[in-house]
């Protein structure tokens, strides 16, 4: 963990107020021209250039009685990177430690430091391990730096990544999400003990940076070991004491445990779960990565007690020959079958998909991505499209050497991606077109990293524009509610008929949207709790994050929005025959759900559609 220098506050009250009355007195003082305003004043005899973090903090501890009282609209001037939080919630991403993979995929990095496919020196992959891939740490730190930089921090989703997270031991799944619900639960409540588990860490953990001075680096072109051989060489030290402790952890007490012991039961999870209904920190979204070959109903329903609604996969591609190819090491039927499954459960489905593989081309990626969207047996709800880059130390090395495979040109891959922002229908969200991975690690291959902006001004070229939900979101614009109208897309999916409900505008920008599920009635229902029952799978209004409660003019958050489209949704589902309606919702959602109508039930909350 990095500390920063703390700005004595009072020691610099003149100056700082001088900055916080004009920021207030003049709503326009935000940006450029309020960093201006602190060089100015910085420039004084003895002066400091304020940081926003140093504004912010003062601004809190000043509002109410050196200065007027509180008002958010000061704290958004002052917020950085607003578009962080721009589409209704703040992410809190954390990585899961370094760990064995199922897969031997050849377009895969193989970086020892890092959970299979993650490189040492990508951003979210640095916040971890400077963290020691601790989930409390990570999650605790990250709510930390969203605070400082004034961003609301109560409506949090929870984004765990790092390799296939069905493949680590359920006691180490238990423990992770329970230890992120703490962090959450603790930063609330202004309780901070990651000094305490820096300390445990240090003690007792290999993953600790000064503890672990990982020295083997694989080279793609001549791989001597395999990334699952090397992990396994390198950290056994930290799995043979995670394993000696697994059976001692089960017969103590949770007070007795270090909390960096790997371990809690369904029960205390639960219990984190319960208590983050009403906390102050929660969370309304939590998303895990995996493999299609490794999800099963089981499966499907454990990672649902785990507090779970969405799950990112790796499709990667819908072409048998392209995945044998690349040692992908399943079918496109397996990806097929966990489709089916995850949406049956109601699962938010974000898809990963990567042209430029080995073995294709780019008509054949063009085909590719249409078919993920003309056959009903995908048709992903999010997506991520990540152009093969060549990494140093994946085996896709030994193609590029024999010149077998090698990266698109630029007009080939704007061409490619072009094509795949017109086929992208209105109810997907493009989440990210090219992998954050920094241009140095990048042997062959893109590296231009807003290709997405090339792709938008290449449609605009000529008089298009994306469809996708991301390009349409309101983010920062005023909303005017009684200008939006209900919008439905209607589509058929492995599971039965999608409706897509989108509250849009004349130039349909989109405000909120709802997904509903209408499952075909002839066939069994993967829970009991979903017997007769159509289902919401998500439930989203965009705009600026605000803190739950809060509302102002303009906004779309708490405009009602959200309590329109779930009511256009019950009698959907009541004019189609379902008896009752039922939502995968996240933990810190039941409240909200609960005053509109739904009880809680296994897995799930349900509404009658007939009161």
């Amino acid at each position: 963990m990095s500390h920063k220098r703390t700005l004595d506050l009072d020691a610099h009250l003149e100056p700082l107020l001088r900055i916080l009355r004009a920021l207030i007195d003049d709503p326009r003082l935000a940006g450029n021209r309020l960093d201006k305003l602190v060089q100015q004043i910085g420039r004084s005899p003895g002066g400091t250039f304020y940081s926003r973090d140093d504004l912010l903090r003062a601004y809190r501890q000043f509002a109410g009685e050196a200065l007027p009282a509180h008002d958010p609209a000061v704290i958004e001037r002052l917020r950085m990177k607003p578009v962080r939080t721009r589409s209704g919630v703040t992410p809190v991403t954390v990585l899961t430690k370094p760990f064995p993979c199922p897969g031997e995929c050849i377009f895969c990095p193989n970086d020892v430091r890092m959970p299979k496919s993650y490189l040492s020196d990508e951003p979210g992959a640095q916040r971890a391990e400077q963290n020691a891939f601790d989930p409390y740490l990570q999650t605790y730190t990250r709510l930390r730096a969203f605070y400082n930089t004034g961003h609301p921090t109560n409506k949090i989703e929870v984004l765990i990544l790092g390799g296939t997270w069905s493949f680590y031991p359920e006691t180490y799944q238990i423990w992770f999400v329970k230890r992120i619900f703490d962090a959450l639960h603790d930063f609330g409540a202004g309780i901070d003990r990651t000094e305490e588990v820096w300390a445990a860490v240090q003690a007792s953990s290999q993953l600790h940076p000064a503890n672990n001075p990982v020295n083997v680096a694989l080279h793609g072109a001549d791989l001597t070991q395999t990334y699952n051989q090397a992990v396994q060489s390198v950290y056994a030290a930290e799995m043979r004491r995670s394993r000696e402790l697994s059976q001692a952890l089960q017969a103590l007490p949770a007070e007795q445990r270090s909390p960096i012991d790997e371990f809690a039961t369904w029960d205390e999870l639960e219990a984190a779960h319960t208590f983050n209904e009403t906390a102050e920190c929660r969370c309304v979204g939590m998303v895990v990565e995996t493999r299609p070959d490794h999800i099963s109903a089981d499966e499907v329903l454990r990672i649902r007690r785990l507090g779970c609604t969405k799950v990112q996969i790796g499709f990667q591609s819908l072409n048998d020959a392209v995945l044998k190819a690349n040692r992908r090491g399943h079918t496109v039927a397996a990806t097929r079958r966990a489709v089916a499954l995850l949406r049956a459960a109601g699962f938010k489905i974000h898809a990963h998909w990567m042209p430029n593989l080995y073995g294709s081309s780019p008509d054949a990626d063009i085909a590719d991505y249409a078919r993920m969207f003309d056959d009903p047996d995908f048709r992903p709800d999010e997506l991520k499209i990540y152009p093969c880059s060549l990494i140093e130390s994946a085996e896709l090395m030994r193609r590029y050497q024999d010149g077998s495979w090698a990266p698109y040109t630029h007009d080939e891959l704007l061409t490619v991606l072009a094509a795949c922002f017109r086929l992208t229908p209105e109810y997907c969200r493009l989440t990210r077109v090219i992998r954050d991975i920094p241009g140095t690690d990048i042997v062959a291959g893109n590296k231009t990293t807003n290709f997405r902006q090339l792709v938008d001004a290449e449609l605009a070229r000529t008089g298009e524009q994306s469809r996708d939900i991301r390009a349409r979101e309101v983010r920062g614009q005023a909303v005017d509610a009684a200008g939006l109208s209900l919008d439905t897309v209607d589509y058929a999916t492995s599971a039965g008929r999608e409706l897509f409900l989108q509250m849009i505008a004349p130039d349909r920008t989109i405000a909120g949207f709802l997904r509903l599920s209408l499952p075909d009635p002839s066939a069994a229902p993967l829970h009991d709790t979903l017997a007769g029952a159509a289902i919401i799978r998500e439930v989203h209004v965009y705009g600026q994050a605000v803190d739950i409660g809060e509302a102002g003019d303009g906004r779309a958050q708490h405009s009602g929005l959200g309590t329109r489209l779930i009511e256009q949704a019950v009698a959907l589902a009541r004019d189609a025959g379902y008896a009752s309606v039922a939502v995968i919702s996240a933990v810190g959602t039941r409240e909200y759900y609960r005053s509109r109508g739904f009880h809680d039930a296994p897995l799930y909350q349900i509404r009658s559609t007939t009161v």
